[in-house]
Formats: structure tokens, sequence, C-alpha cells
């Protein structure tokens, strides 16, 4: 009897039909998808407009190139260990500092890795403009391109050769503009820009080994604050130069904030529900909304030859992050 009321009860119970779970199911992966790449894509745009306030800050009102990346890097590090410290404890965040390979890794992460590509985008920003700085900084993907080549000694295939042939050829049209007899921007521009690309696919593909035994948000919370360490040596915090204003001051807490900490924070917290070729994919919104900007708001001119090579670039991180997609 007592077996018979028990079935009684778990047929009152009212179970959902499997086929209802498994829709939930699937609803709430799309749901997680989609709040992924809404993720993604918040952060990419921070960090494009992130670059059209600095170009204000640095030609408008005179700010010095290496004393914002001092305080970026140093506000964000901080403000992403402290997180980091209250959700998993401090042993586990200083856990890196316990293993004096890693911690040599690390150091070297921040100051060539995070460090080189703070900087040298900034000063591409400084002697041109935001738009031609981001869009050589996403040269970085040939870079890598190129390095896996030859580090796998073997050919690239169709698909990376033609990437690299359109990368070259955007990179020649944006930043002559289509004469071949001058530069359309500062060539110290044209330097940092490439050496921004150079940086970003070191930034890309050193850090792997760390990031997967530490955590992405601890590693670049230290990588971070030693960038900024490093940096102040150079340009301390105190040593200002610049118009002060409350417009400035609202665009550095702009750039600290929104630009790196959030932008930063949104990135890698997308990573738990797409894919990290998707967040490549998706991060050329960063690119496009800097050109954007810079052409709507800051009025920078941009020749159809410019506009053309970057768009050529832009195709081309498209095909290299989609193909890492389909692999």
């Amino acid at each position: 009897m007592r077996h018979v009321e028990s079935n009684m009860d778990i047929e009152d119970q009212n179970p959902q039909p499997l086929s209802t779970t498994i829709e939930s199911a699937l609803s709430t992966k799309k749901l997680d998808h989609f709040k992924g790449l809404s993720m993604v894509l918040l952060g990419a745009v921070l960090w494009g407009v992130s670059g059209t306030a600095a170009q204000v800050l640095f030609q408008r009102y005179g700010f010095n190139p290496g004393w914002l990346v001092t305080v970026r890097m140093s506000v964000a590090g901080l403000v992403l260990l402290a997180g980091v410290s209250i959700k998993t404890g401090l042993t586990s965040t200083v856990s890196v500092w316990k293993h004096k390979p890693d911690a040599l890794k690390l150091v070297l992460f921040g100051i060539v890795g995070l460090l080189g590509v703070q900087y040298s985008y900034f000063a591409a920003i400084r002697y041109g403009n935001a738009a031609t700085a981001t869009m050589l900084q996403y040269m970085g993907p040939i870079f890598i391109t190129v390095y896996t080549a030859l580090h796998q000694r073997r050919m690239p295939n169709g698909v990376q050769t033609a990437a690299v042939a359109m990368a070259c050829v955007g990179a020649f049209l944006l930043v002559t503009d289509g004469n071949v007899h001058r530069f359309s921007v500062h060539p110290q521009a044209v330097f940092w820009g490439l050496v921004s690309a150079l940086a970003l696919a070191f930034y890309s593909l050193y850090p792997q080994h760390l990031l997967h035994k530490y955590g992405s948000a601890n590693i670049v919370g230290w990588a971070m604050l030693i960038g900024g360490i490093g940096m102040s040596f150079i340009t301390p915090p105190w040593h200002f130069t610049g118009h002060s204003s409350f417009g400035a001051w609202w665009l550095v807490s702009f750039v600290v904030l929104f630009g790196t900490l959030i932008a930063f924070y949104v990135y890698i917290a997308s990573l738990k529900f797409i894919s990290a070729s998707e967040a490549s994919l998706l991060a050329c919104a960063e690119p496009l909304s800097a050109s954007i900007l810079a052409v709507a708001v800051l009025h920078v001119h941009m020749g159809l030859a410019s506009m053309l090579g970057g768009l050529c670039v832009l195709v081309t991180v498209t095909l290299l992050a989609s193909k890492r997609s389909a692999t």
C-alpha cells in the first residue's frame, strides 16, 4: 500500500515533459549566447570611444600619452585585483608570484604586452588620430598568422595568404590615402601604430598558459598594475602636463573607468558565454566605432582611399577570426 501511495504522489507532482525541459535549456543557452555577444560588443565600442576621448586629451588639452597610460593601467589594475581578491580570495590572487617562472612571464607580459600595446596605441593617436591608430593596431592578427606559419614551418593556406595580402594593401592605402609619394598621417603615427600591432600579437600569443592556469581577470589585473608601475618610472602620475578643466578630467575618468576597467571586464566575462574566436570577430566593432567617431565628432579627414584601406583591414580581421571560429 505504501508503494502505491508513493507512485500516486509522484504522479500528482506532474513532472514537466522532457521536451519542455530541453526547450528551456536551449532558451537559456540562447540567452547566455546573446548576453556574451552583447558584452563583447559593449567592450569593443567602449575601447573605440576611449581612443577618440584620448585623441581629444592629447590634441586639444595637451595631455601626455605616457601619463595617461600610467594612470589608466595603475587604477584599472588595482580595481581588477581588488575584485578578484574579493571573489576568489587573496591567496589565490597572489598565487602566481609563488612560482618564479610564471612570475617572470607575468612581468614580461605586463611590460612588453600590455604596456607595449597601451603606450604605442596612445602614441599613435597622439601623432595621428584614433581611427588610423586603431586600424593599424588591428594589423595584429596578420603578425600572428605570419608567426604561426614560421613557428610551425608551413605555408599559410589560401585564406590566410589572401588576408595577409589584403591587410598590406589596406595598410598602404590607410597611411598614404593612395598617394605613393607621402604619408597622409604623421610618420610617427604609422610607426607607433605598427608597434602596437606587434605588441597586440605578442599580447595575444604569449600569456595563454598564464590565463588558463590563474584566470584571465587575475593575470590582466596584475599585468595592468605592472605596466602602470613600469610606466610611472618614465612619467610619474604626479608629473602632470596639460590644460586642466572639468571636461578634460571627465574624459580621463571615462578612459580609465569605461574605456579600460569596464571594457576589459565585460570582454573577459563574455568568454563565459561565447568562444574566443567569436569575441575576436566582434571586437572589430572597436576600429569601426573609433573611425565613425573620429570622422563624425572630431572631423578627422579620411579620403576614399584611406576608408577603403580601413575596410580592407576590417575584412582581413573578419576573415581570420571567422576561420578560427570554423576550426
